[in-house]
């Protein structure tokens, strides 16, 4: 959930339409293959026993959604269909963010107020704008690297965290912890932001949600505070955790654990939202295209930071191949030209997607694990999912 994802690109042949096969068919084919074969070869390193992919063409009335599996692992991945549920994780800050921007375009709030304003209880933080929450340039540190909460997450998985508890974990006490400068991903930021959509709009979070779910006719988007009833969790494929990085052995109790009927409260609105790939694709076209946002909020949401250095920037390039916006990232590789993404990682769940402006198409992988860090390839899946739509003529 704390790191966006690393690119590299895989060629893939795409074989000529089968006597009888339309194109469309053929497309749908080789996409397919491409999924099974990723799965098949990344099913040891990244302990992967489910995959979901969307693909969404600009002017298609239909989204491709696609699903691949193996029963090598617990819970017969095999079984695994297109309308089976993900935790979409990080995805979950540009709901976030958008409900800011939506308060803003409503005239309840502007992102370059300060928490002062809306959040007097943590002083220490006053001068700090909705804006660099948003955009992660604030000064303030993530509540999940913290010891203290980590080792309950692995020992406690059903504990029930509230916001305040989070955001108390880093609240500065005698200078410490001691504040991030540049860019940072913190999960504090968007926990604090919850807080203020709550405040600034009146309403829990979850009907928030809820709402712009309805706004885009998501029927298979969904957020709860702490656990999911089993009305949902029937649907999700299992997730599992196989981190051995040094960064997180305060969560060594869950290797090898299904975490879907755990706890998402250490989340909320940085990350607990479950969906399917199809509905995170028609969300990812709508963050960059259509009446979501008005002009102005969108200008805001795509506006610009380096991922080094935190300054300001107009687009990602070779230079600058990462850049974040207010709850978005954007991206650049020679392969690929310019692109807008965002990888959402949670203990048992990646979810990656991808939106090109320069021909409309979005792409979606859905992934039911959280491997090592070094083993996570999912951005290879995602360019070869390109490379057989360059190859089709359909970009």
């Amino acid at each position: 959930m704390r790191r966006l994802a690393v690119f590299t690109l895989i060629a893939l042949s795409l074989c000529a339409p089968a006597a009888g096969q339309s194109s469309d068919e053929a497309l749908k084919s080789a996409l397919q293959k491409a999924l099974d074969a990723y799965v098949t070869a990344r099913g040891d390193p990244e302990h992967i026993s489910a995959a979901s992919l969307s693909v969404s063409l600009k002017g298609a009335d239909e989204a491709i959604n696609l699903a691949a599996g193996t029963v090598k692992y617990p819970d017969a991945g095999a079984k695994v269909t297109p309308a089976d549920l993900f935790e979409i994780g990080s995805i979950t800050k540009s709901f976030t963010s958008v409900a800011i921007l939506q308060l803003e375009a409503a005239g309840k709030l502007t992102i370059e107020d300060k928490l002062g304003q809306w959040l007097p209880q943590y002083p220490e933080w006053k001068d700090v704008t909705i804006h660099r929450l948003l955009d992660m340039t604030s000064p303030i540190p993530g509540y999940d690297n913290q010891p203290s909460v980590a080792r309950i997450m692995g020992e406690d998985p059903g504990r029930r965290f509230t916001p305040q508890e989070l955001v108390a974990s880093v609240y500065p006490r005698n200078g410490e912890p001691k504040p991030v400068s540049g860019w940072t991903y913190s999960n504090t930021n968007y926990l604090l932001a919850q807080m203020i959509v709550e405040k600034a709009g009146g309403r829990p979070y979850a009907e928030v949600v809820r709402d712009l779910a309805e706004q885009l006719g998501l029927k298979n988007t969904y957020y709860e505070q702490n656990l999911y009833p089993a009305a949902i969790t029937d649907r999700m494929v299992s997730g599992y955790f196989f981190n051995h990085d040094p960064d997180d052995k305060w969560l060594a109790p869950l290797l090898g654990r299904d975490v879907k009927n755990d706890s998402v409260s250490w989340m909320q609105g940085a990350g607990g939202i479950v969906a399917s790939m199809e509905d995170v694709s028609r969300w990812a076209r709508a963050l960059y295209e259509g009446p979501l946002l008005a002009d102005k909020q969108r200008r805001e949401l795509m506006t610009l930071v380096s991922d080094k250095t935190g300054e300001p920037i107009a687009a990602p390039s070779e230079e600058n191949p990462g850049a974040f916006g207010l709850g978005v990232g954007a991206g650049y590789r020679p392969a690929l030209g310019a692109y807008w993404y965002y990888q959402g990682m949670t203990l048992g769940y990646r979810v990656l997607y991808a939106f090109f402006p320069a021909n409309g198409a979005v792409i979606v992988v859905g992934l039911n694990s959280q491997p090592d860090d070094k083993q996570n390839k999912n951005g290879a899946l995602l360019e070869e999912v390109y490379g057989v739509l360059r190859k089709a003529g359909k970009i």
